[in-house]
């Protein structure tokens, strides 16, 4: 146990039923699933903010329930409440003094340079910004800032790519990846499962308060789906295929393209194009909700 950064074991509270996880260092873990699924409540067990009524979280093998546990956690919710009025670098300041307090060895101001520096908010200007004139991408920047300050080496992000512009989730995905890339774990939620493609290493599918489905995710996104393109829809589709708005689909797995087209014209489809393509974590989500 004491080789991964996080554990949880058959913890369930407020939505969650029996949730179990473990999370390496330097792993980044995805968690989707549709709203009211248990995303936020499980992050805020893992943050250490909400005790499980049954099961048990660990970190570093250490329990939640011990503070040292919880200093090597960061939490950047989705709805962060920094008071408007105050300067980014101040802000930042005030969180610093109660993590230098807790280690002496580490001055305040040297903690604000760190984590400014980690987040892209060291220049330009943008540390003396107010947080009420601050766009979503440095807000972000900011919450994320937070999380870091001292040290952190698991981050609990919930819901961090909402509202981004393509720019500033490719600059903020890079530098969660380099995070993890010194060892840091990443826990992190998305209503919308295409911005962690390109991040997550692993996805855990929520539904309902239970993991439904988990994985590697190039396995996960491994299966090749066939796309046939009809001039009109079938009264009824091939075995094996379904409906779509533009014509019919199946999964490849255990068949090759040309059975399955040889199927279509088998049925007197008017095939106009097709074409293969893989699955993405949206469509994986789509199915677990489906077959539920």
């Amino acid at each position: 146990m004491t080789d991964y950064a996080l554990t949880m074991s058959d913890v369930a509270v407020r939505g969650l039923r029996g949730v179990s996880l473990a999370v390496m260092p330097g792993e980044i873990a995805g968690v989707v699933g549709p709203a009211g699924a248990g995303k936020t409540t499980l992050l805020q067990v893992a943050a250490g903010g909400l005790r499980p009524a049954r099961g048990e979280a660990w970190v570093r093998g250490m329990r939640m329930s011990d503070a040292a546990a919880r200093r090597f956690i960061g939490y950047a919710p989705e709805h962060p409440a920094f008071p408007r009025a105050l300067r980014v670098h101040d802000v930042l300041l005030y969180y610093a003094r109660l993590h230098a307090a807790a280690d002496p060895e580490r001055a305040a101001p040297g903690l604000v340079r760190e984590a400014l520096e980690l987040v892209g908010l060291g220049a330009g200007g943008a540390a003396s910004s107010l947080v009420g004139e601050l766009g979503h991408a440095d807000m972000q920047r900011l919450v994320l800032a937070q999380a870091l300050l001292g040290g952190r080496r698991i981050l609990a992000l919930d819901e961090f790519f909402t509202h981004l512009d393509a720019i500033a989730r490719r600059d903020l995905r890079g530098r969660i990846a380099r995070l993890a890339a010194e060892g840091v774990a990443v826990l992190i939620t998305a209503r919308d499962p295409a911005a962690l493609e390109r991040l997550a290493a692993r996805a855990l599918v929520l539904r309902e308060g239970r993991v439904v489905r988990a994985g590697p995710l190039p396995a996960l996104l491994g299966e090749r789906v066939l796309e046939v393109i009809l001039d009109e829809p079938p009264p009824e589709p091939p075995p094996g295929f379904t409906v779509t708005s533009a014509g019919i689909e199946a999964s490849l797995a255990g068949r090759t393209v040309e059975s399955a087209l040889a199927l279509c014209r088998a049925h007197r489809l008017a095939v106009r194009a097709s074409r293969v393509r893989v699955k993405s974590l949206e469509e994986i989500v789509l199915e677990t909700h489906d077959a539920h």
